[in-house]
């Protein structure tokens, strides 16, 4: 006979062992007023901590970390982490192949982007961030591997405002290169995060950012897309608008007969004017809150904006969305997409 696959979700499990041991401990209670052995009492300081008492009373911090997903898109993801010194280093920890950091990015639907076995020494000074890693960094699968491991560390590091840019060593030597060619010599910021393909880019080019829902719907992907227009808001907007590449892997957010009438900003608030078609976006299977909020994450990229309004043929509209998000992918809400934490065959 083949049993059927059961699936716990950890929360779940951690509930049955509290009411299981609750259980336990009113019977021994039970039988002890019916004995007449002296009570005994464990000490104090004895007595462990549970993880799941620990988990409450713990200090934390939210640090962005950068994985790979299944197309090779680098997806920036916010997570809490113990409060801890030198928290820019142990972010670049998170990124390293590992049992433990596989399991967390793969919750996600994620990878993590460094070899396994890498270290980091760290020095950051007056904006400037020398990162020294050990001879496991050779180990890149292929040179995708390799320029997204640089360009992840890169965006890792200068998400804290005391970094600018980022410079490379290997085992405390300057290298040119890694293992499939990769360059590592020069002194890095953040530019073009998943770039798209295009065919021939001109010197006067501009790349603008958007975001765009994966197929999955779980997560939101940044593209950086060049242009022969300004980095403004109303060129991301219209970029947006046009959706990813068909090849892409990506979808696309809003409708595609949606126009945009206009975009106007003041005073810190974008207001962004579409056509009747917009509204169709509650017809999406989640009501069209992941559009939105690429929509609103693409705007709010942008210095000073702080809110989106959004319009209907000059006549405003509310969205699924009340709130603007303040980043992408936040670990926890996209690891509710993924019940089965813990399968028993």
């Amino acid at each position: 006979m083949k049993w059927p696959k059961i699936r716990i979700k950890r929360a779940d499990a951690e509930r049955a062992l509290i009411a299981c041991s609750a259980v336990l401990v009113l019977a021994l209670s039970v039988t002890g007023r019916n004995s007449t052995m002296e009570p005994y009492e464990e000490p104090l300081e004895d007595i462990p901590v549970s993880e799941a008492a620990a988990s409450v009373i713990e200090d934390t911090q939210q640090t962005v970390v950068y994985y790979e997903d299944g197309d090779g898109y680098l997806v920036p993801v916010q997570r809490d982490v113990p409060r801890q010194d030198g928290i820019a280093k142990a972010t670049l920890n998170l990124m390293v192949q590992s049992a433990k950091n596989d399991m967390d990015a793969a919750r996600l639907g994620l990878v993590p982007v460094v070899p396994e076995g890498t270290t980091f020494d760290l020095d950051i000074s007056q904006g400037h961030a020398r990162v020294d890693m050990s001879n496991q960094v050779m180990n890149a699968a292929d040179k995708q591997q390799e320029e997204n491991m640089r360009t992840a560390i890169v965006w890792a590091l200068t998400e804290f405002d005391t970094v600018k840019d980022v410079t490379f060593l290997v085992d405390g030597q300057r290298v040119s290169a890694l293992s499939h060619g990769t360059n590592i010599s020069g002194s890095y910021t953040r530019v073009g995060l998943n770039r798209e393909e295009t065919e021939a880019v001109f010197a006067d080019a501009q790349e603008v950012q958007m975001y765009f829902p994966a197929q999955d719907g779980r997560l939101l992907v940044p593209v950086s897309r060049a242009v022969y227009a300004s980095d403004d808001m109303a060129t991301a907007v219209f970029e947006f608008l046009r959706g990813p590449k068909e090849d892409s892997g990506l979808e696309t957010p809003l409708p595609k007969d949606v126009q945009l009438l206009g975009v106007e900003m003041a005073d810190g608030v974008v207001t962004i004017n579409f056509s009747k078609a917009f509204t169709r976006i509650a017809e999406q299977s989640d009501g069209g809150v992941q559009a939105m909020r690429a929509l609103m994450l693409t705007c709010t990229r942008y210095p000073g904006i702080r809110k989106v309004k959004i319009l209907v043929d000059g006549e405003p509209y509310q969205p699924p969305v009340d709130d603007v998000p303040t980043f992408a992918n936040i670990a926890q809400e996209v690891a509710v997409s993924y019940p089965e934490v813990m399968m028993i065959e």
